[in-house]
């Protein structure tokens, strides 16, 4: 003990890196290492739960949270495995390099946190996710129905209801709010939630974020053909119609029309 005192610090690094050379310590990483996997693999697919939850109840992009998700889980994997590495270093007979990889993880600690703590303070609304109580339409389908009586009534009501909701997305026009939901487009419609996510996503089959963007860009198209309002920007536009991102309105145009809005416009 008293030598361990008077050590250097590199010396002190080596003299613990060799004491956590044991069996019980070198399953102990590997059961971290594995947890690590197996966490990644599950984050993967919550956030691809995520987007798709999105696509079915939201309209306008929230692609940048999405990216940030995507971004944050990233760079704390790339930490983790680095993690890993450091720990297999431990095993091998390179204690330079097992030092110079905790120096360099502490670094990036540092230079994440603080870019998380800038990140956080410049974009509040990064979090404010979606609402965690949402389902996806498939979890949510009405049961099958034998009865062929039942059946049909069911059809003729599903058939009534797409009607409805697509007169009243021409006349009223609810997509010119850029931040239109499938909660509050329930509301206005007088149909129960449940049911407006099952008739948009499985009996129109599309996203809601589809189903949206389509009545968008054909207003949108419907005023860059029109030769009294040729003085309005495309930026203008993309505004006018609900959109709140030109990225956004630009991809979706190409989507529909495969032209971009200003080619549109020449072509008209």
């Amino acid at each position: 003990m008293f030598r361990l005192y008077f050590l250097t610090n590199a010396e002190k690094i080596v003299f613990y890196n060799q004491r956590d050379q044991s069996p019980e310590m070198f399953f102990l990483f590997l059961a971290l290492a594995l947890q690590i996997v197996f966490y990644s693999i599950g984050v993967a697919l919550v956030l691809k739960k995520y987007k798709a939850i999105y696509e079915e109840n939201y309209t306008n992009p929230r692609s940048s949270v999405f990216k940030w998700l995507l971004q944050i889980a990233a760079i704390f994997f790339v930490l983790y495995y680095l993690c890993i590495i450091k720990n297999a270093l431990r095993y091998v007979n390179y204690d330079s390099l097992w030092i110079w990889t905790n120096v360099i993880l502490q670094f990036m600690v540092l230079v994440i946190t603080c870019w998380f703590v800038l990140k956080a303070l410049n974009h509040p609304d990064l979090f404010r996710g979606i609402d965690s109580k949402l389902q996806l339409a498939k979890d949510i389908l009405p049961k099958q129905i034998n009865n062929v009586g039942e059946k049909e009534h069911q059809n003729e009501v599903i058939s009534d209801q797409i009607a409805t909701l697509k007169l009243y997305m021409t006349e009223k026009e609810p997509f010119l709010d850029p931040s239109l939901t499938i909660q509050e487009l329930s509301n206005q419609i007088n149909i129960p939630v449940r049911d407006l996510s099952v008739l948009i996503n499985h009996h129109i089959d599309q996203h809601f974020f589809d189903f949206v963007n389509e009545y968008r860009i054909q207003k949108a198209m419907n005023i860059l053909k029109d030769q009294s309002k040729s003085q309005l920007t495309v930026l203008e536009i993309l505004y006018e119609v609900g959109f709140n991102s030109k990225s956004s309105f630009n991809t979706s145009f190409k989507k529909y029309t495969n032209l971009t809005p200003t080619a549109f416009r020449n072509a008209s």
